[in-house]
């Protein structure tokens, strides 16, 4: 197969993708379609997964980048990306998942991206300075107070929420120093098990 026709290929699948996940399921925002159709999932995903860039679905990774990484589904980034409403003077905190879309999807639209991994920002291992954007690449089960921190005074924090075992689009504005996640919609979305509480033995 030519390299040519890979790309036609891989092009009418990401408009697929963006016609019959996202807009089917309200994500008709210029920008967010316009990013999702401009960045190929594929070169996220090992050779052997490539095939799979575009179903409906979170897909885990094998190999070199770790057992149990996983590229949400393409409705998680659009529904994300439309929740966060990204501006060009924003400076973002990506908590990656493992695969570096997401923070591919935002760079044109914002003045920074910082990444940093999940088990770094779990453990309140963060770059310095703050923010006026996080988005966590992933659902949680509990927001560690320096990630809250780092978020600046007026400032919005979109993640994915593991609550009572249902995974939830989530999102926050910074108000007087205090962060409330409140659920905005159920999603599927991949956990990210660095994030999750010690569990309390009772008797």
């Amino acid at each position: 197969m030519s390299n040519i026709t890979m790309t036609r290929d891989t092009m009418t699948a990401r408009k697929a993708m963006i016609d019959s996940q996202l807009r089917t399921s309200g994500v008709n925002e210029e920008f967010v379609l316009a990013r999702m159709m401009a960045v190929p999932r594929e070169n996220f995903l090992p050779k052997d997964k490539a095939g799979l860039a575009y179903i409906d679905r979170s897909i885990t990774l094998d190999g070199k980048r770790g057992a149990g990484v996983q590229l949400a589904s393409p409705l998680f980034y659009g529904k994300l990306l439309l929740e966060a409403a990204p501006t060009p003077s924003d400076r973002v905190l990506v908590i990656e998942g493992g695969t570096g879309y997401l923070a591919e999807l935002l760079r044109p639209l914002v003045a920074e991206v910082t990444t940093v991994s999940a088990s770094d920002a779990a453990q309140g291992n963060l770059p310095k300075g703050s923010f006026s954007l996080i988005l966590i690449d992933g659902a949680i089960e509990a927001l560690p107070q320096p990630i809250a921190d780092a978020l600046e005074d007026g400032g919005s924090i979109v993640t994915g929420l593991l609550l009572r075992k249902v995974t939830r689009l989530a999102s926050s504005r910074k108000i007087a120093g205090h962060v409330a996640l409140q659920p905005v919609e159920d999603l599927g979305i991949p956990v990210l098990r660095d994030f999750d509480v010690p569990t309390k033995w009772t008797f």
